[in-house]
């Protein structure tokens, strides 16, 4: 079992770049970021764009990877997308996971002027960028005409320094996510089931991550993929234990406990915020980096 965090870009670099810092001292696998315009209760504070705060984390960290959960087709262009993440993966060396979705109806939906757009239109286009993402980071040049998307011989040189692309971290539930996820990810993302998340019990939660997983296990064997390839990422906060699986190392192991028996490989608790929904002490947070991990592992 991995143990990897969330830093939410909500830090001038000054004081960012030491929480980047300190989540490799402590020893996670990985650190991701939020890859929105605004998010939720945090829009009408500092927010700071994913990419760029990922480079910065890049050239004040040397081992831990870094990443992105999730970028979306909301406000990004898979040609645009793909010459950034290359350059994301050759500043890091090598350690950028792009976790993708197909984003939700919230602030990122109608930033850019549009109308937001319906869950097959979102699912339409999440499959169409992703498929299209894949090619410009494996191939040289590409030119592609779709009903979503266009590029007339986007060049991608050098391309990635993981081979044959960096890692995708597709975050799915629904059956065409799913086979996206299958197809195309080298890590398959959730958060649980979000109708449970306030009102459902931890073994009704623990249920439905059964079932996903699952579907996720027939939608690789649909293209021939074994089951168990693909990473098992689980997002936590929105689960019906919150972040109450922050309040002690005893929570989180037992947490975390539960779904490593699922058959998740990796999970991610987001980083403190004070005064948010991802409040919590930092003194055990930092416990929890540091002797939870351990335990779950033993």
């Amino acid at each position: 079992m991995r143990l990897s965090t969330v830093i939410l870009p909500v830090h001038r670099w000054a004081e960012g770049q030491k929480i980047w810092q300190r989540a490799e001292d402590l020893g996670f696998h990985a650190a991701y970021t939020y890859d929105h315009l605004s998010w939720r209760s945090f829009r009408d504070g500092p927010w700071f764009g994913a990419v760029p705060t990922l480079a910065a984390a890049a050239t004040v960290t040397r081992n831990m990877r870094l990443g992105t959960l999730v970028t979306s087709p909301n406000f990004r262009h898979p040609v645009t997308l793909a010459k950034e993440v290359i350059s994301l993966d050759d500043v890091s060396g090598g350690r950028i996971t792009l976790g993708i979705g197909a984003g939700g109806s919230g602030f990122d939906a109608t930033a850019l002027g549009q109308e937001a757009w319906t869950p097959r239109e979102r699912a339409d286009r999440f499959a169409e960028f992703v498929a299209l993402l894949d090619r410009l980071l494996t191939e040289g040049a590409v030119t592609h005409q779709g009903s979503h998307y266009s590029a007339v011989e986007a060049r991608n040189v050098p391309g990635c320094l993981q081979r044959p692309r960096l890692p995708f971290a597709v975050a799915a539930t629904g059956p065409r996510g799913m086979r996206l996820a299958a197809r195309y990810g080298q890590a398959w993302v959730t958060t649980g089931d979000p109708k449970l998340a306030e009102t459902g019990t931890p073994r009704q939660s623990r249920a439905a991550l059964r079932e996903q997983l699952d579907k996720l296990g027939k939608a690789c064997a649909e293209v021939g993929r074994d089951a168990t390839e693909p990473d098992r990422i689980l997002l936590t906060g929105f689960t019906p234990e919150g972040n109450g699986i922050l309040e002690s190392v005893d929570a989180f192991v037992d947490f975390a406990g539960h779904h490593a028996e699922l058959g998740f490989d990796e999970i991610v608790v987001h980083a403190p915020v004070p005064d948010s929904i991802f409040a919590a002490d930092e003194a055990v947070f930092e416990r929890i980096a540091l002797e939870g991990a351990a335990q779950l592992n033993r």
